[in-house]
């Protein structure tokens, strides 16, 4: 069966993919880009189907989806399972992969082959890597190898060990220029997105300003082209305090956990499953609870 014959609207109403020169287009006429984090293939449809205009497959699935203290643990075939379960879901967004620590930071060379297996196996539009100026032959190559790449600059959680935990970046002069430094050197090598995480929004606005290529913020204030937040963060799923950047839009624990413990209640007193929610024997057959055999009725 087809993924089709699941959707209420069918193939005949399909929305019109959006692409990265829609992504331009909303840059130059100053309209909000969306995106969020997906990790399977049910929510990626929720997320998809709600408009949003961007979906990362993002390595901070590590922590949300498989529990790890940070995103460091995660593989290369982790991220590919998760993105091809999220790809068969999307049909108008723009799927990006977020390459985890480790498949590029050796050599370009791993880097590249990496990101062509994102491509390749797992069906990702982008690759989203994490680092400045020390990234621009990356991203050069994978430009010219027609993979488009989303650049990080900020905080970057896989460089959680070098900066000493989570903290907000760009906070004095010599890093803000940096940054500044960075954003132009990731556009110029071919980056066609740039997330900023963790700075302020002075930085952000002013990197906004300056690049041509949309800024996507996450706890870098409003002037942002447009704004990311994780999936789990929104629905509060996440079983921690939130930054202060998160907006929670809906309580996902609170409903799940009503649920579950209403179905344990049920089973635990016999009301579920119910006489409806049961099969039946066909009229003819009769089956004794004594033990005795099965017989056809006359």
């Amino acid at each position: 069966m087809s993924i089709t014959q699941f959707r209420s609207d069918g193939p005949a109403s399909a929305p019109v993919p959006v692409t990265f020169q829609t992504i331009q287009e909303k840059k130059q006429a100053s309209r909000p880009i969306s995106a969020l984090t997906a990790y399977d293939y049910a929510t990626a449809r929720l997320v998809d189907e709600a408009g949003i205009d961007l979906i990362l497959v993002g390595d901070s699935l590590a922590q949300v989806v498989l529990g790890y203290d940070n995103t460091l643990p995660v593989t290369v075939d982790e991220m590919l399972h998760h993105t091809r379960a999220v790809r068969r879901a999307v049909r108008r967004a723009i799927v990006a992969a977020d390459m985890p620590w480790g498949s590029y930071h050796v050599s370009v060379e791993d880097g590249v082959k990496n990101a062509v297996r994102f491509v390749k196996e797992a069906g990702a539009q982008a690759v989203k890597i994490e680092g400045g100026a020390n990234r621009a032959e990356l991203v050069e190559r994978l430009t010219s190898a027609e993979i488009p790449v989303i650049g990080h600059l900020g905080l970057t959680p896989q460089s959680v060990h070098r900066m000493g935990g989570y903290k907000v970046q760009g906070r004095t002069a010599a890093a803000i220029n940096e940054l500044l430094h960075d954003a132009h050197t990731l556009e110029s090598a071919g980056a066609v997105l740039l997330v900023l995480e963790g700075v302020p929004r002075e930085v952000a606005a002013r990197i906004t300003s300056e690049v041509g290529i949309p800024t996507i913020g996450i706890g870098a204030g409003p002037e942002c082209d447009g704004q990311i937040l994780v999936f789990h963060d929104l629905v509060n799923l996440t079983f921690t305090q939130p930054a202060k950047f998160v907006r929670q839009y809906g309580d996902a624990a609170a409903l799940f956990r009503n649920a579950i413990e209403g179905y344990r209640r049920d089973v635990e007193t016999r009301a579920f499953p119910a006489d409806g929610e049961s099969y039946h024997l066909p009229k003819d057959v009769a089956v004794s609870l004594n033990g005795s055999a099965v017989r056809q009725k006359a």
